[in-house]
């Protein structure tokens, strides 16, 4: 059973962002002009053997692209494959941990992801640190994104280092899982990993035979801090899977990659 860790049921405004330009013309994503039935998602995972699949909110400065409400709905059509990943205003901080509290508590999400690239500010600014929080609180991971960002946006703000080196430091009861491998910092990413017990990566926006070979080796050393993640639907996990086994995991790695962190981690 395979949990894919990263993914999007998208909406028409969300897929037909202009940010997004790159992603179409790299991958092919076709431009939607009505709302994709969420049939289309589980499909997809069918196709990639993925069981369970974390779908993301998205919330960015000029409001929400995919909605808390939005993906509850995605998750009541299928509860038994998709849970829910809340995102939230970052410049109103009281009404984000209200927000965040009504999607844990009420709706029953498992995470919060904040992307740094879309509010061009760092995981270290002031104000994410009430989110921060009110993680530990609910007993919730702070999911984000390292690395360079694909879409029209600053990458600055996906540095490890300082930046998540900074949030790992200052909440040291937070799990903090950085999506996108961390790639061009791949190693600034292992090393925080391996540095705080509750930092994990995961492979999200990346294929299998496109995984720098730092993580590859990482992999088997530290195969209970790396979770697989597709990015769908910019990367389907039947594609992002394809080439797995050229890896050369053992059965105990893979298992831990595949399902075992994130059942952990996400407490599924």
């Amino acid at each position: 059973m395979t949990i894919d860790a990263w993914m999007q049921h998208p909406t028409v405004r969300f897929i037909r962002h202009d940010m997004f330009e790159p992603l179409r013309r790299w991958t092919g994503l076709p431009m939607l002009d009505e709302e994709p039935p969420v049939e289309l998602t589980i499909a997809a995972m069918d196709a990639a053997g993925v069981r369970r699949g974390l779908i993301s909110a998205w919330h960015g400065p000029d409001g929400p692209l995919i909605s808390n409400d939005e993906v509850a709905s995605f998750v009541a059509a299928y509860p038994d494959r998709l849970a829910g990943v809340a995102a939230v205003d970052l410049r109103r901080p009281m009404d984000a941990i209200r927000e965040l509290r009504r999607a844990v508590r009420e709706l029953g999400f498992v995470g919060l992801r904040v992307l740094p690239w879309l509010w061009e500010l760092p995981p270290n600014d002031r104000r994410y640190y009430p989110l921060y929080a009110e993680c530990v609180e609910l007993g919730i991971p702070f999911c984000t994104q390292a690395g360079h960002t694909g879409p029209l946006r600053t990458s600055e703000t996906g540095r490890p280092i300082p930046y998540l080196d900074d949030v790992a430091l200052d909440f040291p009861e937070l799990t903090i899982v950085a999506g996108h491998i961390g790639y061009p910092w791949t190693e600034e990413m292992i090393s925080l990993a391996r540095k705080y017990p509750n930092v994990y990566i995961d492979t999200s926006a990346y294929t299998a035979n496109r995984y720098p070979p730092e993580l590859v080796r990482y992999l088997g050393g530290g195969r209970h801090k790396v979770l697989f993640g597709s990015n769908y639907p910019m990367i389907t996990a039947d594609k992002a899977l394809q080439e797995l086994d050229a890896l050369g995991l053992d059965d105990a790695v893979r298992e831990a990659f595949l399902t075992g962190n994130a059942k952990r981690v996400f407490g599924l």
